[in-house]
């Protein structure tokens, strides 16, 4: 009886470990700060070397957005992603997604890590920019998770690595794990 129990135990919890599809919520993130900021189409470096599969499957540009959007919604009163439209006094952030490590086969084929830069302006005057870097085993049941879940984790961590240094934005800022 006592095993029966404890075997269901393990059995729930690593299941539940494997329960998400790897899909954003779509629920509105609330701003509560001042000022607005705009976060350019957020795109991969033209010359360097990121698997077309993880271009297209993990979808790391937009998750990378959604998530900068979601840890500073607390600086910002309005914070527009892929933004093209030009507001006064606003502040403008471009990030481009330099580097991707991580070859296909989930945690088994290793660490993955993913490294960005950017830049913060206002009204055409720079305010900072950034090089960042995260890498991910996968963490708990590493082992059970694809390569755009680890991935995944990466760009989650930058995204409030570069939230933090959006409330006090430098020249030649290193974020993460550089």
């Amino acid at each position: 009886m006592k095993y029966s129990f404890l075997t269901l135990f393990v059995v729930l919890f690593a299941a539940s470990g494997c329960a998400t599809n790897g899909k954003q919520s779509t629920q509105a993130v609330q701003h509560t700060g001042t000022g607005t900021l705009i976060i350019k189409p957020i795109g991969f470096n033209k010359d360097a070397y990121i698997r077309e599969a993880v271009k297209q499957e993990c979808n790391l540009d937009g998750k990378l957005a959604q998530f900068i959007e979601q840890y500073a919604a607390d600086q910002y009163a309005n914070i527009i992603i892929d933004g093209q439209a030009s507001t006064a006094d606003a502040q403008v952030m471009t990030v481009e997604i330099e580097q991707v490590q991580g070859g296909a086969g989930g945690a088994w084929s290793g660490a993955k890590s993913v490294v960005i830069n950017g830049t913060l302006s206002q009204n055409g005057k720079p305010l900072g920019d950034f090089k960042a870097r995260r890498y991910s085993g996968g963490g708990m049941f590493g082992a059970y998770k694809g390569t755009c879940a680890i991935l995944g984790r990466c760009v989650k961590a930058l995204g409030r690595d570069v939230s933090e240094w959006l409330a006090h934005p430098s020249s030649h800022a290193v974020l993460g794990d550089l």
